[in-house]
């Protein structure tokens, strides 16, 4: 896509990997279809917990540290 936006639902088994992807490269993310409950992982994106080690901004998404671009966006739709 022109825009470079990844589509991904929360039945998608590659999900985390692809906020991982989107956050290390700047890239947006639309979450589709989201329930009355969210998964506690996105919980660090949903508040924007970044934290500096050296030069590196971060943000921990599940058990690992991924590198932090500041070009990415995290959209989400719900069917509420």
């Amino acid at each position: 896509q022109k825009s470079g936006l990844r589509v991904t639902k929360q039945a998608d088994p590659n999900v985390m990997r692809t906020l991982e992807n989107s956050i290390r490269v700047g890239q947006p993310v639309l979450y589709e279809d989201c329930g009355e409950t969210l998964d506690p992982a996105l919980e660090p994106i949903l508040q924007k917990q970044i934290f500096k080690q050296g030069n590196r901004m971060l943000m921990r998404v599940g058990d690992s540290e991924v590198d932090y671009d500041p070009g990415f966006k995290f959209y989400m739709t719900s069917k509420l």
